[in-house]
């Protein structure tokens, strides 16, 4: 999720005050006039070790995005639960994540070529066989490539909080946004949502406490999951005194 300065999160970017450009039209359901978007663009430099994993790795691991529903099976080469990842920065937790559940196909999302090229190259050295990447918006990818009910969950960890009042309408986590993820979710399937920044975390909260295809897994806030790792980052945060929230909610078989 990644022009100005940003500082990576382990699945998003905290952005500057600068004007992203337009891209595309608005989705169905959308009162603002601006798209809603999975990241915010920003500058990188791509590092020689990121570079070799693309060559020797991006032809194996890099899914084109296609307007066109993708046939996951044949993407990664096997039948299994899938798992949609929504801006992945460096790819840390992805790549932790994957190791853990080796049984499930991580389907991960970003821009920002760094973070790409650094994923790849986390595939490389852990031996990861069960990640494809689309370095694409994942709101299209969400639109086009991805049919109903084929999801067994999604991961939104850290997105930009866009802290100032007039900046809360280019955040991710938009009722719109939110009731097509949930149709992508096979019935029991999971959203998983998880920022530091509290009032984005409230808003998560009321976002998918109101959207009918979704169920709270816990009375508000739920426990972090086992598989989220506590970064660096995390830790330094939590050792400051901020907080981190998770927010998990379950696709109902309606």
């Amino acid at each position: 999720m990644g022009g100005g300065v940003a500082l990576s999160t382990i699945g998003g970017v905290r952005d500057t005050d600068s004007e992203p450009a337009a891209a595309g039209q608005p989705p169905e359901g959308v009162a603002h006039p601006r798209a809603i978007r999975s990241f915010v663009r920003r500058a990188g430099r791509t590092t020689e070790g990121q570079k070799r994993a693309f060559g020797a790795l991006g032809p194996k691991y890099l899914l084109p995005y296609q307007a066109q529903p993708v046939d996951l099976a044949s993407a990664f080469g096997r039948a299994a639960p899938t798992i949609l990842e929504i801006g992945f920065g460096m790819g840390e937790a992805t790549a932790h994540i994957a190791g853990l559940m080796p049984g499930n196909n991580f389907l991960c999302c970003e821009v920002h070529e760094p973070g790409v090229g650094a994923l790849l190259k986390r595939i490389g050295e852990q031996g990861l066989a069960n990640i494809r990447i689309v370095q694409h918006d994942a709101v299209e990818v969400l639109d086009h490539m991805l049919a109903p009910a084929s999801l067994a969950g999604v991961h939104v960890f850290f997105p930009d909080p866009w802290h100032k009042l007039r900046h809360h309408k280019r955040r991710l986590i938009q009722p719109a946004l939110v009731a097509r993820l949930a149709s992508r979710l096979a019935p029991g399937g999971y959203l998983h949502c998880a920022t530091d920044w509290e009032p984005y975390a409230q808003q998560m909260l009321e976002v998918l406490a109101g959207e009918p295809q979704l169920r709270n897994t816990a009375a508000g806030f739920a426990p972090r999951p086992p598989y989220r790792p506590l970064t660096k980052f995390e830790q330094r945060g939590l050792r400051l005194g901020h907080g981190v929230w998770d927010v998990v909610f379950t696709r109902t078989g309606m």
